[in-house]
């Protein structure tokens, strides 16, 4: 019961809640960070998808082309 006597026992107790006050707000920013950069990813992710499908599409138009200008030919 000594221990919790100490006048020093209540300044520390302050601190050490502020800091894990500040700890918990700053883990809550870094996660909020954390889920905008993988939706940010996912977004390109699938706009790289979306790009890489239509230039598939054109090969596709193009081989059918110059399939049909051999065949002209």
């Amino acid at each position: 019961m000594g221990l919790f006597l100490n006048p020093l026992m209540i300044p520390i107790a302050a601190f050490v809640m502020v800091v894990v006050i500040v700890a918990i707000a700053s883990f809550g920013k870094m996660r909020e960070k954390e889920l905008e950069a993988h939706r940010e990813m996912r977004a390109r992710e699938m706009e790289h998808e979306q790009q890489m499908k239509e230039l598939e599409i054109e090969k596709a138009k193009l081989e059918v082309e110059r399939t049909r200008q051999t065949k002209a030919a």
